[in-house]
């Protein structure tokens, strides 16, 4: 019973975290107007009308396991994820400021954006269910909606959250959470962006979250604990525009810093 207990506060702990990390990473995205709240309901009605609602998961594509998973030379290596690169592709490394631990992998493609971050799972029993009826309740709580609906890689949450306009306007911007229980991990997906209601757009960002990798490893971990993450060898990470256009100029590597951070894909 103790260890039900325990196991419910943490995830509803790792819900919460999530509902917080969303709110923060949505008043952020000022440059993203495909995502900026309005002050009436319609283009969040649209644009969860207009979501893609695929078939069940096909067991013959990803996410895989990395111990299946045996061909890595064509993919990104970030610890525990392995992530395949394709034209036009960017990740934002979402860096925890106290720690310095990259805890979350942003891919944004087009005019998408996916957030993945990995957990640490136990072989019995899935973790969505709980994680999923969880976000559900804390974006009620702050007078947002949720409709759990079949997609390509099983059940998803759309969900319209609460988000005050850079204007001040009042209105929601509209996402779609993802789960994948693996064994002995649990990879959550978080998509925004055009992929709402373009359906080209869509497919592209379910087609590189299908190729994705998890590399659980044998260290012992609690459910709910984030896998650690980190910066592939090699890659050109960059904290603004300004280091970007130093970054290419000068033809040099920088390390990740504090915040959030972009590496150019190919």
């Amino acid at each position: 019973m103790i260890f039900k207990r325990k196991k419910k506060a943490a995830i509803e702990a790792a819900a919460e975290q999530t509902i917080a990390e969303l709110n923060a990473t949505a008043a952020k995205q000022d440059e993203a107007p495909e995502e900026v709240p309005t002050d009436t309901d319609a283009e969040a009605d649209e644009a969860l009308a207009t979501a893609i609602k695929g078939v069940k998961q096909n067991p013959d594509e990803g996410p895989f396991d990395g111990d299946d998973f045996e061909d890595h030379d064509e993919y990104l290596d970030m610890g525990s994820l392995l992530i395949k690169p394709v034209p036009g592709l960017q990740l934002r490394l979402e860096v925890e400021e106290s720690t310095q631990r990259v805890i979350a992998v942003a891919l944004e493609l087009g005019g998408s954006r996916m957030q993945l971050q990995v957990f640490a799972a136990s072989k019995s029993e899935d973790l969505w269910p709980g994680i999923s009826t969880q976000i559900a309740t804390g974006i009620a709580d702050q007078g947002g909606e949720t409709e759990m609906v079949p997609g390509r890689f099983g059940n998803e949450l759309l969900a319209r959250v609460p988000q005050t306009a850079p204007d001040g306007r009042q209105g929601y911007v509209v996402l779609r959470f993802l789960g994948v229980d693996g064994p002995r991990w649990f990879l959550r997906a978080v998509i925004g962006g055009a992929a709402l209601t373009d359906p080209a757009e869509s497919k592209a960002m379910e087609d590189a979250l299908a190729q994705v990798v998890v590399v659980r490893g044998d260290t012992p971990m609690p459910p709910t604990e984030l896998l650690p993450l980190t910066v592939p060898q090699g890659a050109l990470t960059h904290t603004d525009a300004a280091a970007q256009a130093a970054s290419a100029a000068e033809s040099s590597t920088e390390r990740p810093e504090r915040g959030p951070e972009v590496t150019q894909i190919g």
